[in-house]
C-alpha cells in the first residue's frame, strides 16, 4: 500500500480518479487532477494562497444565482468561455459566428411581435434592428425565433436590478420571407459587475472591465446548429480589448443615426433614432 507523499500523489490520485463508471468523466478528472497538480508544482502553491482562492471560489458561490451567474463571469474573464465556444461551434464561414452567453441570460423572455418595443419606456435612444434569419445555403427560415436581450442605457441587465418581470428582453419570430423587425434602445459599452469576486480579481490588474456596446441573440432551431451570438456596434469603445473575449469581426455592424423620420417598423419618429441590419445566417445540423 502506497501512501501519499509529494512525488506521489499525483500518480495516486488519477489512479483513484480512474476508477469512473463513465469513461469520460474518468477523461476529465484524470485531466484536471493532472493539470491542477501540474499548476501547484509550477507556481509552489502556499497554504495561503490555497484557502484565499477557496474563499474566493466561495464567495462565487454565495453571490451567484438564478439570475447571477458569477462562475460563468469568472470562465468569460478568464478567455475560457470563447475558448469553449470556438471548439464546440466550427460553423461554415457562410454562419454566423457564436459568441459567448454571457451571466444574464434569463429564460422565459415573452413573445414579441414583430416591431415590438422591448424597451417598453425605458429611457434611451431608439433603436431598430432589421434583416432577415436564413440557412446557409440561402433559403429564409420562417418561423425563426430571436432571443434577444441586452443592457439598458447605464450597462445594467434586468438581472442586476432585482427585478421581477421582463426587462429588455423578449423572444421575436421571424415572418415567413424570414425577415424580422426588433425595437429597443441603443445599448452602451459598460462594465462587467465590478461587486463581486471576479470583480475583486479584474480590479486587483490592469485589465479593463469594459464590454464593448452590444446586444445579444440566442437561436435554437430545429433542424440548425444552437447559435449564441452578439452584434457589436461598428467603432464604438473596447471592440479590441473586450474583457470577456466576445467580439468578432463579422458580428461588428453600423449602427446608423438618423435624426428624425419613419422608422423600419413604419411608425413615425419626432427625434433621433439608430438603426442596424444583420442577416443571421444558421448552420443545418449535422443530423439533417
Amino acid at each position: 500500500m502506497a501512501y501519499a507523499t509529494e512525488d506521489n500523489i499525483t500518480d495516486l490520485a488519477i489512479e483513484r480518479w480512474a476508477t469512473a463508471k463513465d469513461p469520460r468523466l474518468a477523461e476529465l478528472m484524470t485531466g484536471l487532477v493532472t493539470h491542477l497538480h501540474d499548476f501547484a508544482r509550477e507556481v509552489r502553491l502556499t497554504e495561503e494562497e490555497w484557502i484565499t482562492a477557496i474563499g474566493w471560489l466561495t464567495r462565487t458561490g454565495q453571490i451567484s444565482d438564478e439570475k447571477r451567474e458569477e462562475f460563468i463571469l469568472a470562465s468569460d474573464v478568464l478567455g475560457l468561455s470563447m475558448l469553449v465556444v470556438q471548439m464546440n461551434n466550427g460553423f461554415v464561414p457562410e454562419a454566423t459566428p457564436a459568441t459567448v452567453l454571457g451571466p444574464f441570460h434569463i429564460d422565459g423572455s415573452p413573445a414579441a411581435p414583430y416591431g415590438w418595443d422591448m424597451s417598453d419606456g425605458i429611457a434611451g435612444t431608439p433603436f431598430f434592428i432589421t434583416g432577415t434569419v436564413r440557412s446557409t445555403d440561402g433559403t429564409p427560415i420562417g418561423g425563426a425565433v430571436l432571443d434577444v436581450w441586452q443592457a439598458d442605457a447605464d450597462g445594467n441587465y434586468e438581472a442586476q436590478l432585482g427585478m421581477d418581470e421582463a426587462r429588455l428582453r423578449a423572444k421575436y419570430e421571424t415572418r415567413e420571407d424570414g425577415t424580422y423587425c426588433l425595437r429597443s434602445i441603443v445599448p452602451l459599452g459598460y462594465a462587467i459587475p465590478m461587486d463581486g469576486p471576479v470583480g475583486d480579481l479584474i480590479a486587483r490588474t490592469e485589465i479593463s472591465h469594459f464590454r464593448p456596446a452590444h446586444i445579444h441573440f440566442l437561436f435554437e432551431e430545429d433542424g440548425y446548429e444552437r447559435l449564441v451570438t452578439h452584434l457589436f456596434a461598428e467603432g464604438t469603445q473596447y471592440l479590441e480589448d473586450d474583457v470577456v473575449f466576445g467580439t468578432k469581426a463579422e458580428l461588428i455592424t453600423p449602427f446608423v443615426l438618423h435624426d428624425g423620420g419613419v422608422a423600419p417598423d413604419g411608425t413615425t419618429i419626432d427625434g433621433p433614432f439608430v438603426t442596424a441590419e444583420y442577416d443571421f445566417v444558421l448552420q443545418p445540423s449535422a443530423a439533417v
